[in-house]
Parts: C-alpha cells; sequence; structure tokens
C-alpha cells in the first residue's frame, strides 16, 4: 500500500488548518551551537509548502538521549533561529511538547505561521509509543506529516502512535524521496554492487544476510572486515575481531556462494600500532602480530572501484577504515571517487560515509544521500519501518 504525499494532502486543502510535522532536528550541537545543520536544511522543503499553502504548522523532533529526563543542553530551543533563517520567516518556541501550553502556541498561529515545540523525548511516553503521550500530540493538529526518515524504523508516539488518532495523514517530501531512492536498492538495475563497512558484523549482521543473496557483488571494509578474515582463518593481528560473530561472517558468506553473489574481502591492508594521527603505518597483505588493520590497502581500493565502475546500481553504507585519521581514509576516499565517477545510480547510507562523501565535496555528484542510517539499511533489507506502516494506515 502506497503512503499518502504531501502533494494529496496539499490538494485537500491545509489553509488555517493545524498541520503536526515530525520533523528529524535531531542535529550535533556544543555549548547551544548547531555544528551541522544539514538535517535542519533537509527538513525546510517540506515546511515551505505547508507554510506557503497557509498552514498553522507545529513541529516536533528528538534531539539526542534524554533518556525521559529534561536536560536544558538537549533542548531544542536553539534550532529555531537558524530554522527561521532557512526559512526566511519567523518560528516562535514553546518549552513544552504536550499539553495546555503547547496547545496554547499551536491555537495562537495565523496560517502560514509556525512554532517549534520540545524536545519529544524529555516524556517517557514517546519513546514507549504510549497511547495518551500520542493522543496528546494529536491533539495539537488536524493533520500529520511525517518527514523523519531516520527515524521511521522506531515505533514511537510521534511517528507511529499518532496515526491512529489522526485520520488526514501524509509523507513528507524528504521522506517520500528516501522512499523512492531506497527502493532501486530493493529492486535494482543490475548489477548491483553494495558496499558495506563499519565497525562490527553484529551491527550489520541482518543487512549482510539480507543483501548477499541479493547483491552481485558485495565488498566488504572497516573493521568488520576483520571479524571475515578471522573465520576464513587468515592472520589478522591485533585487528579487532568480534569472536563470537565468527560463525555469523561464515553464514553470510555461505549464503552469498550458494546464491552465486560475490563477497569481496581485502586482500591487503593498512596496518598501524595505534589509532591515531601521526602513527607508523604500513601495508602488507598479511597482517603481523602487534599490527592492526586501520584501512584496506591501495589493490583492495583498486579492485573494489573497478567493481563499482561495473554497477547500475550502488549503495555504500560504513567507512573502509578509520576515515576521521586523514592517514588512514584512502580507502574510503577511493570508493566515493568511483561512486562519483560511475554511471551507477548511486545511493549513499549512514553518517561516516555522508561525512566522507561531503567532506570530498562530491555529495552532489550522488544520485541520493540517504538521512537515515538505521532506516535505509532496514528499509533496503525488505523490512516493515514502523513510521511507515503507519501512513499506509
Amino acid at each position: 500500500m502506497a503512503v499518502a504525499s504531501l502533494e494529496s494532502l496539499l490538494a485537500r486543502g491545509v489553509r488555517g488548518r493545524r498541520v503536526l510535522v515530525r520533523s528529524d532536528l535531531n542535529v550535533p550541537l556544543k555549548d547551544g551551537v548547531i555544528r551541522d545543520d544539514s538535517r535542519i536544511r533537509a527538513s525546510v522543503p517540506t515546511l515551505r509548502r505547508l507554510l506557503d499553502a497557509g498552514a498553522r504548522v507545529a513541529v516536533v523532533s528528538h534531539l539526542g538521549r534524554p533518556k525521559s529526563t529534561r536536560r536544558p543542553e538537549l533542548s531544542l530551543r536553539p534550532i529555531a533561529p537558524r530554522l527561521a533563517e532557512l526559512l526566511g520567516t519567523g518560528v516562535s518556541f514553546c518549552e513544552e511538547c504536550v499539553g495546555p501550553v503547547a496547545r496554547a502556541a499551536v491555537e495562537a498561529l495565523a496560517p502560514g505561521q509556525i512554532v517549534l515545540l520540545e524536545n519529544l523525548r524529555f516524556h517517557a511516553g514517546e519513546e514507549r509509543n504510549d497511547p495518551d503521550f500520542a493522543k496528546a500530540l494529536a491533539e495539537l493538529a488536524d493533520a500529520y506529516v511525517n518527514d523523519a526518515f531516520g527515524t521511521a524504523h522506531r515505533a514511537h508516539a510521534s511517528t507511529a502512535g499518532v496515526t491512529a488518532f489522526l485520520q488526514d495523514v501524509a509523507a513528507g517530501l524528504l521522506l517520500q524521496s528516501e522512499l523512492d531512492h531506497l527502493r532501486v536498492v530493493r529492486d535494482p538495475k543490475r548489477p548491483l554492487v553494495v558496499a558495506l563497512g563499519g565497525a562490527k558484523v553484529s551491527d550489520k549482521v541482518s543487512v549482510l544476510e539480507a543483501l548477499a543473496p541479493h547483491a552481485d557483488a558485495l565488498l566488504i571494509g572497516g573493521a568488520m572486515a576483520y571479524t571475515f578474515l578471522a573465520a576464513r582463518g587468515e592472520e589478522i593481528g591485533t585487528s579487532r575481531v568480534e569472536r563470537d560473530h565468527l560463525d555469523d561472517a561464515r553464514r553470510v558468506e555461505a549464503a552469498a556462494q550458494k546464491h552465486g553473489r560475490r563477497l569481496l574481502l581485502p586482500t591487503d591492508h593498512v596496518v598501524s600500532q595505534r589509532i591515531e594521527a601521526g602513527a607508523p603505518r604500513r601495508v602488507v597483505r598479511s597482517i603481523p602480530e602487534g599490527w592492526m588493520g586501520v584501512d584496506i590497502g591501495p589493490e583492495t581500493a583498486a579492485r573494489y572501484a573497478e567493481e563499482i565502475a561495473k554497477a547500475r546500481t550502488f549503495f555504500w553504507n560504513g567507512p573502509m577504515g578509520v576515515f576521521e585519521i586523514p592517514e588512514f581514509a584512502s580507502g574510503t576516499e577511493s570508493v566515493a571517487r568511483a561512486a562519483a565517477e560511475s554511471g551507477a545510480v548511486t545511493v549513499i547510507g549512514g553518517g561516516d560515509s555522508l561525512a566522507a562523501v561531503n567532506q570530498l565535496g562530491l555529495g552532489g555528484r550522488m544520485t541520493h544521500l540517504s538521512t537515515g542510517g538505521g532506516a535505509s539499511l532496514e528499509y533496503v533489507q525488505g523490512l516493515e519501518l514502523p513510521g511507515v506502516a503507519a501512513l499506509e494506515r
């Protein structure tokens, strides 16, 4: 079942109506200063369309993990001025997200005005998907728009529960764009090449199992590659290995072989004795004792780039090494450049992969940069996302 689009909601008319928008404004803050406003920028198109149509807009979001406690440093208040600047209109702020104070703030809006409500996760009912909390949110609105793809895989009150109390619901422009682009990975033009990196097999075992028989080539990098290599019995020195997930690695590799797919692992490595800038490093084929893998080697990077060049669809989640340290970033950079230069549909997900692409100035050359790491991984493996299923119902 398809979700209702923002355009269909606008066609039904929103002028003067209260529209509750679940955005993802979970941005990094330090001493009240926004360090990266990418998620705020991503929320603007949907909000702009609603305001231009005369809606009275109430925006809700979470920020950080306050664990149901009101923490001033995790207030959404610093977001309001930046959102106002990007929207080109005033954005009021309310210190509550439910209850009489929040209702009064929303009722005070004129058509085309917007209020940002306080952090949802200051309330235990949000993450518990408590019906009473969901109903309290719904009481603020006549219609609901979910534009927070990054939390669509969470069954929270603001992403799933609220739709039980509102009939007029829709997907925002960002959420709709995410679904449209990620469907390309689920039903790809082939060859489909997938690159997965990051630290732990345990974090991605389900997506590995789903994509191993689906992707024409699965390129493994990051620290989790050493769990795969250890499962093969190869020497990996002091590289990070999840010993309790060796069988998972073997099972994923066997699934790829059974379906005639190729799972590629590093054949050479950048190694160091310490994970810090300036530490001595070497390129080796077999990792000696006392050394650890910190990046894929140049031979592996070239081989992975060749695979990406053949792709018609390419999906990437997770860096190939400790890319935050420049000396250990060349493998990740190689994958990013190969993706940018390919003629494939390129879908990039996960914070670290996005950071690498943007640091290199290559974001504009990718087909789609997904705002939801965990949500994108769950969606491409065919799992139901509660925030999306709630809109379908």
